[in-house]
């Protein structure tokens, strides 16, 4: 058992908009209590980014009752009973008080009610039902206090009747484990996911894939991936075999900020062909299928390159490619046999990564060409092409001297 930080639940009440909010919002009739991740993060000592909270006052009444007080109030899920209330520019998601009247494994058809118990119940995780009230009194009715100072994530109730209220519970469950747990997985949530697994089925691809990148960049990733490997999940998710030893390469390189798609590819992507199945598979935004695309075709290059890379091979490799996606290549394959990467040539990347030297930029343009007597069309893509090439095998240089004579050398081939 680890200590909790209620200090910071009491500093989380202090905050000024917050506390404005909240006072207005409770009077005698009408309660209103922080919920959910602000209050779990606040008590495990983490950055709380967002703070939503829980009312027994229906949603006209919130609305109302905020521009009574001067707040702005966007019904961003007034169906679902939520309004967002802005308080001196902050914005705080308002839900009321909620009963499942039906659920398909999907959606949930609620009834407004005034119970914060009921309210608590029909959440997924023990830990993410906590609530906060004015007073700083803090409400746990499902022992999630326990859960956090034993650093574990539990279903409410009954794991399976849990999943079937929402599929994605399934997939959250790993993810709230690899973000929040310090114990092996708890048996029952396992059980219940590995039993309930074809409910995933009905859900939308892009909600998996939401819910996928998010694990990939969580605490311990690796160690849940590999379970849902051990499991029989991540061949349904990814529809190929997955690269366990580059994930957690990547994932020791890439730790300051870590970039989920990154990540994904790492585990993911061996040829191109990955990269096309996971965007359909996953539903990618087309940035994404971009990067692992981008990925592939550096992974394939550099597999095959014969000879050491030097400072001057990725010189040309930065010029080439991003140099963000020649990073995560490199430490994708740090150790295997291919490619052999000297140490001048790391230190010349770091040098690109961190901006001490800049990338070189192929100094010729269609218009230089055209100045030089090529008319403009086809023709102009072409030479470029040929000199781009003639450039990147020449070292990448970007001065003056040798662009003028880059360019002489293209008019004269023309």
């Amino acid at each position: 058992m680890e200590t909790l930080d209620r200090q910071a639940l009491a500093s989380l009440l202090e905050h000024p908009a917050l506390r404005r909010l909240l006072e207005v919002f409770n009077d005698d009739v009408e309660e209103t209590r922080i919920v959910g991740g602000a209050v779990r993060n606040a008590l495990l000592g983490r950055p709380v980014t967002e703070v939503d909270c829980t009312t027994t006052m229906l949603p006209e009444a919130i609305v109302e009752r905020a521009k009574a007080a001067g707040f702005k109030a966007v019904p961003t899920g007034i169906e679902h009973g939520t309004i967002t209330v802005i308080v001196a520019g902050e914005p705080y998601e308002i839900t009321t008080l909620r009963e499942d009247v039906e659920t398909d494994g999907r959606h949930a058809v609620v009834h407004f009610g005034r119970d914060f118990v009921l309210d608590a119940m029909r959440r997924d995780f023990t830990i993410n039902a906590l609530s906060l009230g004015l007073d700083g009194r803090l409400y746990d009715y499902t022992d999630g206090v326990a859960d956090l100072a034993a650093r574990r994530v539990r279903f409410i109730g009954d794991a399976r009747t849990r999943i079937r209220e929402d599929y994605l519970r399934i997939m959250r469950f790993f993810r709230f484990h690899a973000e929040y747990a310090q114990t092996d997985l708890d048996p029952e949530g396992l059980a219940a996911s590995g039993a309930e697994r074809q409910g995933l089925a009905i859900l939308s691809k892009e909600r998996i894939r939401h819910e996928l990148l998010r694990l990939l960049v969580a605490r311990r990733a690796e160690d849940t991936i590999r379970i849902l490997a051990d499991h029989g999940f991540l061949t349904w998710l990814l529809g190929g075999a997955a690269e366990f030893g580059r994930l957690s390469r990547v994932a020791a390189y890439d730790t300051e900020d870590p970039v989920p798609v990154w990540r994904l590819a790492a585990l993911a992507v061996m040829v191109e062909e990955d990269a096309e199945r996971l965007r359909e598979l996953l539903r990618l935004s087309n940035d994404e299928h971009k990067k692992l695309v981008a990925y592939a075709d550096l992974l394939g290059r550099l597999k095959t390159w014969a000879l050491p890379l030097d400072a001057a091979a990725v010189r040309r490799l930065a010029a080439d490619h991003q140099v963000e996606t020649l990073a995560v290549v490199l430490a994708a394959t740090t150790g295997e046999p291919f490619p052999i990467v000297h140490a001048d040539a790391r230190e010349a990347l770091d040098r690109f990564r961190s901006g001490t030297e800049p990338v070189p930029v192929f100094p010729l343009r269609g218009a230089d060409l055209v100045e030089g007597g090529i008319p403009k069309g086809p023709k102009i893509g072409e030479l470029l092409a040929r000199a781009r090439q003639a450039w990147l095998a020449e070292g990448c240089r970007t001065d003056e001297v040798y662009a003028q004579d880059l360019l002489r050398r293209v008019l004269e081939q023309a």
